[in-house]
């Protein structure tokens, strides 16, 4: 404990305690002023930290969101491999994603795959190292219609979605 750090009540251990947000994930790569550079570009992120081996990078009030570890030689991931399949980023709403799409097609960054999964319009994009990003909005105001929609028929006969063209 620290000096900084809040005094905070111990919650009974019989309960499980869900974390309080998801506050960042980390990348190895080979290749980490592409991969900086790209994250800056795409999530409109600003490096925090920067050095030769390590690069933080946040687009909110979060210290770091995005960390990168540089590995000399390490190659891009095999996308047919075991691990996380893809990292995902909501918008508040159709507007914002498709002017990000637009943003980002004049940096020649196009989604690999935009399809509404009825759940989500999404867009699917692939960074330097073959990891894939969602950009995403919620297609549900609430979560009983989005429940409702779970057990729906349209999601059980196409629980994947449809492609379109952004």
């Amino acid at each position: 404990m620290n000096d900084i750090a809040p005094v905070r009540q111990l919650a009974a251990v019989s309960r499980p305690i869900s974390p309080a947000k998801f506050a960042h994930f980390v990348l190895r790569t080979g290749q980490i002023d592409r991969m900086a550079e790209w994250y800056q570009t795409v999530l409109a992120a600003r490096i925090v930290f920067r050095d030769e081996r390590l690069c933080f990078l946040s687009y909110d009030d979060e210290h770091h969101r995005l960390a990168l570890i540089q590995i000399p030689g390490l190659a891009p991931r095999d996308a047919q491999a075991a691990g996380t399949d893809h990292v995902a980023y909501a918008y508040r709403d159709l507007g914002e994603l498709l002017a990000t799409y637009r943003r980002l097609k004049e940096h020649a960054i196009v989604p690999h795959w935009p399809i509404n999964h009825g759940v989500t319009t999404s867009m699917y994009y692939t960074d330097p190292d073959n990891n894939r990003v969602e950009l995403q909005i919620d297609n549900f105001a609430t979560v009983e219609e989005l429940q409702g929609y779970f057990q729906s028929p349209a999601f059980a006969a196409n629980p994947v979605g449809v492609t379109y063209d952004p």
